[in-house]
């Protein structure tokens, strides 16, 4: 006879799947009670209706920060509508497993395997939630910064709620100044980040594949137009180097400022003193889903 915690994963695995009893019973038999095992097993076995779901694209959601101590976590949930987005009951899930992320130093493996308030993991609070609110629902990734030797910022855009909203930010300086007499900076820098994006804090953080990528783009793009090699060649490099300018934080325009790079500002503001810019985290709700 089954136990009424199987019997509950059979219920929760159907809603999830439209896959009948007997084949939800024998998928949870054989993954040890293990929704997301089931599912792939059920999707090998080639039952149509398997996953119907989990098939669909999560391209909304939240990004959510948790803070404490000079220690800051970031965080991703994804939903499929911005609807289900600003459902209370998806804000307070998002909310707590934040908690979790800075307590679990931004390891996803250990937040989805650890219980929350009501004593069930995230995981199975997870698969509840989709089960109750009918739409795919993943936690997609999370990242964390210690406190160490650096002063550390965050920043969240379009906020639904203290810390929470659709794209953040994390960053460290390492700095001989004190946190107080650079919180403005820190807090601008962040909010820079955030608007430009960018891909790393110097060319030397640039991988090769993107580089040999856009020099590809711009080769193409210049090949048939008929102008003298040599001039187009100065033409590609000149667009690779904006490409490289545009793309790395230090040799962007400040946003505050556009007729300055971040790079000037950095050296204004530290002065005599030691400001640098050790690590960027930014993530925007859905990006590359």
């Amino acid at each position: 006879m089954s136990s009424p915690s199987t019997l509950e994963k059979v219920k929760k695995l159907r809603e999830l799947t439209g896959v009948g009893f007997k084949d939800c019973k024998n998928a949870i038999d054989e993954n040890s009670g293990d929704i997301e095992k089931s599912i792939e097993f059920l999707r090998k076995k080639g039952i149509a209706k398997a996953n119907k779901r989990m098939e669909r694209v999560a391209s909304d959601g939240l990004i959510s920060i948790h803070e404490k101590e000079n220690k800051f976590s970031i965080l991703e949930v994804n939903s499929e509508t911005d609807f289900v987005a600003k459902n209370e009951e998806f804000i307070n899930f998002v909310e707590e497993v934040s908690a979790l992320t800075l307590a679990k130093s931004g390891k996803l493996e250990d937040i989805l395997i650890t219980n929350m308030k009501n004593k069930k993991s995230v995981r199975d609070n997870l698969v509840d939630l989709i089960s109750k609110i009918g739409e795919k629902i993943t936690i997609r990734r999370s990242d964390f910064v210690d406190s160490g030797k650096f002063v550390n910022f965050s920043y969240i855009h379009s906020a639904v709620k203290k810390n929470m909203g659709k794209i953040g930010v994390l960053l460290s300086l390492e700095t001989t100044k004190g946190k107080s007499e650079i919180m403005d900076f820190g807090k601008q820098l962040a909010m820079h980040v955030a608007a430009t994006s960018p891909l790393s804090i110097d060319k030397d953080g640039l991988s090769k594949k993107i580089l040999e990528k856009e020099k590809e783009i711009i080769t193409e793009e210049l090949k048939n137009s008929g102008k003298d090699p040599k001039i187009t060649e100065k033409i590609a490099l000149g667009k690779l180097n904006k490409f490289i300018s545009e793309n790395t934080l230090l040799n962007q325009e400040w946003i505050m400022e556009p007729k300055k790079k971040v790079k000037d500002i950095l050296k204004e503001i530290s002065g005599k003193e030691k400001i640098e810019i050790k690590k960027f985290i930014r993530f925007k709700v859905g990006e590359g889903v």
